[in-house]
């Protein structure tokens, strides 16, 4: 089935629903606590951070014993696969999957991060919390605040030139734009470190961020340096970050767009935790290969109400968060790999509509 599937009839009366918010997610709580699904799993995150390390190396060994040649860029293919995989593990060790230790969890998405991907974690950290305590609320969620693309009609006021030119052709122009995306989550870094009201709590942590990102720069611009011409060197820089940022907008595009948005709703600000993340989180179907591609993302809805759930236990998960859902009343929304960008895109189409309808309508 491609359509998306509500799993439940509509949310009880808002009455209701705002006495009933303090006790909906205990009992969910309860259960997946009781099938140790909060417990982690040292032993699945280091063989898959083995694996991602081991491939890094083996894709910069590839480069620097085959020496400059034309057919080197096509490594950059499995190094943006790989980079995926840093951005995933970095992800996980930012909401404690990986492990308890926040000692041991800060090192690993450092590395991971700041290391591997040239990513600040603080700055990461800062706008991901947020937006897991308001998702898809305009005025609290970063993530669907009006930018270069915009999520509500109201935001669409006011822009003309080129913003209004992305916006009339936002739903189009979409997985073009996730190429920059890679090189946007350094810029964005950057820009935080330089910043005196940035999100570092000592002096120490904005240092050691820092550190890690000039080697990340050094070392990347070396390695392609030493093994490949300037002009190789550049197509393959581009080809890998372009890449990279598709598979991250892959993973993130239908998480939330076009889901409910609790700023609509006169009683959004009082839903209880489970109410806000399931109503404004879609999943996606699929097997063992989605789970992979997309990180365990893909289980959107699990990840909101469990944030430092293990990824691979958000697949066990689901059958129970269903089926209290089923039982509550609450639309539990799971989709198709394709329909789901069908329902992202469709969403950033009509929010683009008026400008559209402007520009059709306005006098030579």
């Amino acid at each position: 089935m491609s359509q998306a599937t509500a799993l439940a009839p509509a949310p009880a009366p808002p009455a209701a629903r705002n006495r009933a918010a303090g006790s909906e997610f205990s009992p969910l709580l309860r259960l997946v606590r009781s099938q140790g699904l909060l417990e982690h799993r040292p032993g699945w995150y280091a063989r898959d951070i083995a694996v991602t390390l081991l491939g890094f190396a083996a894709v910069a060994g590839a480069l620097l014993l085959t020496g400059p040649a034309w057919w080197c860029v096509l490594l950059a293919v499995p190094l943006a696969l790989l980079s995926a995989r840093a951005a995933f593990l970095a992800h996980d060790a930012g909401h404690a999957q990986i492990t308890a230790d926040r000692r041991a969890g800060r090192v690993i998405q450092l590395v991971h991060a700041n290391l591997l991907l040239g990513m600040s974690r603080e700055w990461w950290n800062d706008k991901h919390n947020r937006h897991h305590a308001n998702p898809n609320h305009l005025d609290k969620d970063p993530d669907v605040a009006a930018d270069v693309l915009v999520f509500a009609e109201h935001q669409t006021a006011g822009r003309t030139g080129l913003r209004g030119f992305l916006t009339r052709h936002q739903a189009l122009l979409f997985f073009p734009l996730t190429t920059l995306e890679g090189l946007a989550l350094k810029l964005y870094g950057v820009q935080a470190l330089l910043a005196k009201d940035g999100p570092y709590r000592t002096r120490r942590e904005r240092l050691t961020e820092a550190a890690l990102l000039v080697l990340h720069f050094a070392g990347y611009a070396a390695l392609l340096l030493t093994a490949l011409t300037p002009a190789q060197a550049l197509v393959f820089a581009l080809v890998h970050q372009m890449l990279f940022g598709v598979h991250l907008g892959l993973a993130f595009a239908p998480n939330h767009k076009g889901m409910e948005r609790p700023d609509e709703h006169e009683d959004g600000d009082s839903w209880g935790h489970l109410r806000r993340q399931v109503l404004t989180s879609r999943n996606i179907r699929g097997g063992v290969l989605t789970d992979w591609f997309l990180g365990g993302l893909n289980y959107q809805v699990e990840h909101h109400l469990f944030p430092s759930m293990p990824r691979p236990h958000l697949r066990l998960a689901q059958p129970a968060v269903r089926a209290h859902c089923g039982a509550l009343g609450v639309p539990y929304t799971e989709t198709g790999f394709v329909d789901s960008y069908r329902q992202a895109l469709g969403h950033l189409h009509d929010v683009g509509a008026t400008l559209r309808e402007e520009r059709v309508d306005r006098p030579e």
